[in-house]
């Protein structure tokens, strides 16, 4: 079995994520985790290797600057998204452009 793309979401509206979690985690070779604060989502890269971040509303920009800041210093090669809404289709597209794979059916 292939390992499984490991995804990290951060936001701030627990509802709205929990949402963003369940559709990711539809897909069988995606494994996404949630935070709702910068320092969840450094303690977790401690512990995780990460292809994707995936940034949710919420975060103030200064915030958001922290995390990519943190984020980037601890994984270098992590693909950081912003994903303000827009449904699944887009969220999908959004994941599979940052892993560069073209999903057109």
């Amino acid at each position: 079995m292939a390992k499984k793309t490991e995804i990290l979401v951060i936001g701030t509206n627990e509802k709205i994520r929990e949402t963003v979690l369940r559709l990711l985690n539809t897909n069988s070779m995606w494994q996404a985790m949630g935070v709702g604060t910068v320092e969840e989502a450094v303690a977790k890269c401690m512990e995780t290797t990460y292809e994707v971040l995936l940034i949710g509303a919420g975060l103030t920009d200064e915030l958001e600057t922290l995390l990519i800041t943190e984020i980037k210093a601890i994984q270098p090669s992590i693909h950081i998204i912003p994903h303000y809404g827009g449904g699944s289709g887009l969220l999908f597209a959004e994941i599979y452009l940052a892993l560069g794979i073209n999903n057109e059916a």
